[in-house]
């Protein structure tokens, strides 16, 4: 099992492929709410960086939750049928192999994130870091 660092660098570049790939076929093809949605896996990933460079002890955690998110979020966007303003369908659209490889490639990188990080979380039996009221 990969460590929870070489993770997050197999995300990364996923992350980069599929950003890459959006600003390739350009921005103004992607409607507001895709930009917007990438906008907030943007930051989610800087938030992800800092605490795992870090070895914050709520990076396990915050590597889960995220890179679950991160993947079923692109996949909704982009490999259902247009939906609505979150939506930049694949299967709907004119797209060529290497826009279907980097859609694929950064939800594969999220999902391999979040079960490198639930593994690490059942290994070291952590709990979660919300106090218990």
């Amino acid at each position: 099992m990969p460590t929870l660092r070489t993770a997050l660098w197999v995300f990364l570049v996923g992350f980069g492929l599929h950003n890459g790939d959006h600003a390739r076929r350009g921005l103004d093809e992607v409607r507001d709410g895709v930009v917007w949605g990438g906008t907030a896996v943007a930051m989610i990933t800087a938030v992800l960086v800092t605490l795992i460079v870090v070895r914050h002890p709520a990076a396990p955690t915050a590597a889960a939750v995220g890179g679950a998110s991160i993947a079923v979020g692109v996949g909704a966007a982009h490999l259902l049928p247009d939906w609505g303003p979150l939506s930049d369908s694949l299967p709907e659209g004119d797209v060529d192999a290497l826009t279907w490889i980097a859609v694929f490639a950064e939800i594969t990188a999220a999902a391999l994130l979040a079960a490198v990080a639930v593994g690490i979380l059942r290994r070291h039996a952590y709990r979660p870091l919300i106090p218990h009221w």
